[in-house]
């Protein structure tokens, strides 16, 4: 007998529809088609331990088992449950009615429970879209699941719960979020606020100009300077995350496996690769792609600490993503595309001692040796930087002084009014959205200057040997600047203050 049961497989953020044809015939033999990987075809050792365990068996008869489409590799332990109940109705050892009308994937231990699967929320968004009713699955993924309205979500912990649902009408408990309630309820602010932080008013101004216009941002400064301490807050004067971003965040972390009993993403991410991530790991891939860090980092922060000990290769990477916002991973056979618009933030040491123009610690490192080290940064991926600024040591007096700074609370106020600005900006385009990815067009129509103004910047890019590519980014920061200042034109005090966030373009920095 030939029956039909629907799982999905994940390429990318989508999902694809696999078809499950099980056919039991007289004969001897287990055959497993459809290009499955060594995981699945280890499967039926699983499903059989399983079946034993709950007091069914797999029939001693010639099974054949198709996954359709043909042509697309599956991957994966997640089709355990589907194989096993298409296993079961095609022996008729239960009776299954309605298997057209459910969705199921799920990974079996030898005892019959199900363990989580990678990609709950856009298999379910999948299962939406072509019409099943509901989407049975391991329980640990089924708030994960349930976040996608007008489907019927199912969380199971044993198999023996799917056979009486479809064998005995025994009624499966449905897992029921409203979608819009969970995302609020996860709305909490950030652990980390700027109010922490003592001193450094100067680099919290940078940081909040850079939330605000959507600019990445450099941090040069010695060893216990602060830095990585303020990159972490930075999320928390980021515009809260809209339902649509939080639904697409949720999705690339569904792929990777690392939402589950969490729900849907409230909270922008934060992620902080070590130094000796390799390229892959970074933008993602592998034989069967995965999102990397970047993409890890959608509509999120990625921190890139001491960012010239990365490898050459591993910088380069960001290149296209930092300007497409989005990554493409070909494959002979197939290509798939993952979302990173994010924000880069990077720090650094200004010399390989780190103590480089610090007047209380000594020069150990030679102008070569210093040369040598910046040299890993390309001016291409330095280009993509809008802002460099650089942090020096907080004070004595600074760190003992008991006055409370400025909140987090009070920095995302001005920041999301900022957002908002730039929001109405740019509301007839698609790809521009906020200060930092505006075009050189974009850039003369909005951010027009008046004759000092011109002169102004003329004069400091003459005096302080400026690079051309520097021209370009003091305008938008500029910008930012004059909308944070809810100012319609860019004046000479907002040039002013952008010309000071270019400090590796200058002309001798090194001294």
């Amino acid at each position: 007998m030939l029956k039909k049961v629907f799982g999905s497989a994940v390429f990318g953020v989508e999902a694809t529809t696999i078809t499950v044809e099980v056919n039991c015939d007289s004969g001897i033999g287990y055959h497993l088609v459809g290009l499955p990987d060594n995981a699945i075809k280890e499967s039926n050792y699983r499903i059989a331990a399983a079946l034993q365990y709950n007091g069914f068996k797999i029939p001693g008869k010639k099974i054949t088992i198709n996954m359709a489409p043909a042509d697309l590799r599956k991957e994966g332990s997640a089709y355990d449950l589907t194989l096993a109940i298409g296993i079961l109705s095609a022996s008729n050892q239960i009776k299954a009615e309605h298997l057209d009308r459910f969705m199921i994937m799920g990974e079996l231990s030898l005892d019959g429970s199900l363990q989580p699967i990678k990609g709950a929320l856009p298999i379910a968004v999948k299962a939406r879209e072509e019409g099943f009713k509901g989407f049975i699955l391991p329980k640990a993924n089924a708030k994960e699941a349930a976040i996608v309205n007008d489907l019927e979500v199912y969380g199971v912990e044993n198999i023996k719960e799917v056979i009486n649902y479809f064998d005995k009408d025994e009624a499966l408990e449905q897992t029921i979020i409203n979608t819009r309630d969970e995302f609020y309820k996860n709305l909490e602010f950030p652990e980390f606020d700027f109010s922490d932080v003592k001193g450094q008013e100067g680099i919290k101004r940078c940081m909040e100009i850079a939330a605000a216009g959507g600019h990445n941002i450099i941090l040069i400064g010695p060893p216990g300077a602060g830095k990585t301490m303020l990159a972490k807050r930075l999320p928390s004067i980021l515009p809260p995350m809209t339902l649509h971003e939080a639904l697409e965040t949720t999705k690339i972390h569904s792929v990777v496996g690392r939402i589950r009993e969490s729900g849907l993403m409230a909270q922008r991410p934060f992620r902080s690769p070590h130094h000796t991530i390799s390229d892959v790991a970074l933008v993602g891939g592998g034989a069967f792609p995965q999102p990397g860090e970047i993409s890890l980092s959608h509509n999120g922060v990625l921190f890139l600490d001491e960012l010239p000990e990365f490898k050459r290769s591993v910088l380069e990477v960001l290149r296209q993503p930092l300007e497409d916002r989005e990554v493409t991973i070909s494959r002979a056979k197939f290509t798939v595309t993952y979302p990173s618009s994010f924000m880069l933030v990077a720090s650094m040491n200004p010399s390989p001692g780190g103590y480089f123009n610090d007047p209380t610690a000594p020069v150990t490192s030679s102008p070569a040796e210093m040369q040598r080290y910046l040299s890993k940064i390309s001016g291409p991926l330095l280009d993509r930087i809008d802002i460099h600024i650089e942090v020096t040591p907080v004070p004595f007096e600074k760190l003992t002084d008991d006055r409370k700074s400025e909140s987090s609370v009070d920095i995302r106020k001005r920041v999301t009014e900022a957002r908002a600005i730039q929001t109405k900006r740019f509301s007839d385009s698609d790809k521009v959205h906020y200060n930092a990815q505006m075009t050189t067009k974009q850039i003369r129509k909005y951010c027009e200057l008046d004759e000092s103004s011109k002169q102004l910047l003329k004069t400091a890019m003459d005096r302080l040997s400026l690079s051309a590519r520097a021209y370009d980014r003091i305008l938008k920061v500029a910008r930012t600047i004059a909308d944070l200042d809810n100012a319609q034109t860019v004046n000479g005090v907002h040039i002013s203050e952008a010309i000071q966030y270019r400090s590796l373009d200058r002309e001798g920095w090194l001294g």
